[in-house]
Order: C-alpha cells, then structure tokens, then sequence
C-alpha cells in the first residue's frame, strides 16, 4: 500500500493503471469537498444560494472547461476513422460524442431543477446519486447482452453495488409521509425522466467509445471530454437564451425557476465574479468525473462505483468541514455516518475486483503496470505478469 501511495503522489503513471486511478480519484475527491464547501460557504455566510449560485457557479465551470480543452487543443480529436459530411472530414466518434454532449446539457439544468421543484431534497439526492449506480450495472448487462463489452463483471463489484446502494437508501429513514407526493406532480416527473433518460444515454455512450476500441485504436479521453463540453455549452447557451427573453419577471411566478434564473442575471448580484470563481473547482471536477466514468479497461459498474462513491465521501468531508468552520451548522448525522461504513465496505470489495482486474489487463497487455506496482507485484504470478508486460510493450 505504501508503494503505491508513493507512485500515486510522486509519479507520473500509466494509462489504466490502478495507480492513475487513484490520482484521478483523489483529484476528483478534493475538488468535490472544495466545491461542496463553497456551496455552503457562499449561502450560509455570503448569502449568495439556490439558483443565483448555481446560475454563476456554473458559468464558472463552463468556462474553466472550455478554455482548457481549447487552449490545450484537447478539441482536435484522435479519431480511428472519418466520415465526409457537407463536405468536411469529420470523426465518426462524433455521431454518439456529440449527442452525449446534449445530454449534459439536459444532466446539468435538471439537476438543478429537481431541487427546486415539489421534491424533498433527500429524495432528489438519493434518487440522482442511486440512479447512476443502478444505471451503471444496467448499460453493462445491455452492453455484454450486445457483445459490445467483453468483460466479466465480478461478484465483488455486484456486492460492492449492494453496499453503495445500502450506504444512499440509509437516508430513506429521514424521509418524512409527502416527501414522495412528486410522482403526482406531471412538471416533477418530466424533469426526473429527462435527467434518468439523459444519463442513461450518457453512459451508455461513454462505455460504448470505452468498448469499441481496437487495440491499435487511440483512446482519447480528453479528446472525448472537449468535443463533448463544446456541445454541451453551445446547448446550454441556446437554451439559456431561449429561457431568458421568454420569461417575464413582471408575470412569472417569483418561486420558479425560470423567473429565479432570469433574475440572476437582471439584478446581479454584488458577489457574482466571485460566484463564477467559485465555479472553478467544480469545472475541474468535471474533468475527473468524465475520467473516472470512462477510466480505461474497466466494467460501467466499477467505474460508476468510483465516481459516485468518491463523491458521497467527499460530501460527507465537506459537511464536517461546514459545522467545523461555519458557526450555528449541523454536524453530519448517525444516517451519515453509517452510510459512511457502507462505503468503506463498498470499497473494500471493489479493492479485491481492482486487484483482480488490474492483473487481468496486465496478462492481456491492455495496461502497463507500474514498477512499484502492488498490484502487479504481490505474488510471484503478479510479478511476472508484470515483467512480461514491461518487455510487450519495450
């Protein structure tokens, strides 16, 4: 464990190593408390919340994650193949990357919409973070159906699903009678359909491209995110300027969310820079979610198990450090808490599939294990799993 901690904070590693994905676990791990903290932060002290925050919050991040992946060149896209259209030379990867970039942009208001409409909070959290593990181990069961996916998800990952959805149905225990009311409520139940429809594409999407890869083929990640965020942004903007010249602030309902968006934007706020500021570390986070979602040689469900599981610890840091900092807040709750074991039980269990996994990748020559590498290294078989892969790819 000591040497792979080491070469996760002190080196530079491979391609789908279990090492890279710790770095991209941790990185995702320390924004998401950044990101949580501020949210609270800027509506317990500043007094800048709900939609006004959100509306800056995420100007922020769309424009951290654009500039990025244009001044980087992440934009130009490492195709396996072309296609001519009007003309043009275009990635064929772009007929799937395009529409999953709009369903972002569907993910991105709807989750915000589904705190604000006739909807207990905890249900909308439980419902959002549950739904992608579930949606996760679905699109695998379809894609291995399809012989798309040619890869066994172990039993260890289907018992580390058990504990995450054990660890998010905890909360049901503070659901009050009403707090279900929604699915009576026609606006309600549009909302959460489009947000489940358009995640579920997504990743079906994101481990179709994952899954179809020759092995000569370029695995382009970051290609990927930039052709998915341009879309993505270029949808919000449209929408965004649709919503805003046909709202009314004069007519609208004061409590909806259309007026509550256009007033963000009319009567700005005195905090609005540092709101979009604010919006820096969340945009960074959504490198890493992307990254983890498609993290290279592994099943949907263990990569959803990362990234939602990474997500419900760093919440719960972000809580503690909220009732460290902040005076008058709650400390996290029992339900917390537990639901805090849950998870380290999730992971443990998804330890021993990694282990498994990682040795696999490595005797098939799909991955090329570190040097200092536990997992390549534990056992004399590991080792010279690990020896022979080093020599392929020398």
């Amino acid at each position: 464990m000591i040497k792979t901690l080491r070469t996760v904070f002190t080196q530079k590693t491979h391609e789908g190593t279990t090492e890279r994905l710790l770095q991209l676990s941790f990185s995702y791990f320390g924004l998401y408390v950044i990101t949580g903290f501020l949210a609270k932060y800027f509506a317990k002290v500043l007094g800048m919340g709900g939609t006004t925050y959100t509306v800056y919050n995420t100007i922020g991040g769309m424009m951290i994650c654009n500039l990025v992946v244009i001044l980087w060149g992440w934009y130009k896209f490492k195709s396996a193949g072309h296609m001519q259209v009007m003309g043009m030379n275009v990635p064929r990867e772009f007929l799937y990357i395009i529409p999953s970039g709009i369903c972002t942009a569907v993910i991105i208001p709807t989750t915000t919409l589904m705190y604000v409409l006739p909807i207990s909070i905890m249900v909308a959290m439980i419902i959002m973070r549950a739904s992608v593990i579930i949606i996760s181990r679905f699109v695998d069961a379809i894609q291995i159906k399809q012989g798309i996916l040619h890869k066994t998800v172990y039993w260890e990952e289907n018992v580390a699903v058990v504990f995450a959805l054990m660890a998010v149905g905890i909360k049901f225990t503070f659901v009050k009678p009403g707090d279900f009311d929604f699915i009576h409520n026609v606006a309600a139940m549009t909302i959460l359909t489009c947000y489940l429809t358009a995640y579920s594409i997504r990743i079906y999407i994101f481990n179709y491209y994952k899954n179809t890869r020759k092995p000569d083929a370029v695995y382009d990640t970051k290609g990927f995110f930039a052709v998915e965020q341009i879309t993505s942004t270029l949808a919000i903007l449209t929408a965004g300027t649709i919503l805003f010249f046909s709202v009314d602030l004069a007519t609208a309902a004061s409590g909806s969310f259309p007026f509550q968006f256009k007033n963000a934007l009319v009567n700005t706020p005195k905090l609005w820079k540092h709101g979009i500021m604010a919006g820096v570390p969340f945009g960074f986070a959504a490198f890493f979610s992307v990254f983890l979602f498609m993290f290279k040689g592994r099943t949907a469900t263990f990569a959803g198990l990362v990234n939602r599981l990474t997500s419900l610890i760093a919440g719960t840091i972000a809580t503690l450090l909220v009732w460290w900092l902040i005076a008058g807040q709650n400390p996290p709750k029992n339900a917390d808490w537990f639901g805090l074991a849950a998870i380290f039980i999730a992971i443990y269990f998804m330890g021993m599939a990694e282990k498994k996994r990682a040795k696999e990748l490595a005797k098939a020559h799909e991955i090329e294990p570190e040097k200092e590498s536990e997992i390549a290294g534990t056992d004399e078989d590991g080792a010279a799993v690990a020896k022979a892969a080093a020599k392929e790819q020398n």
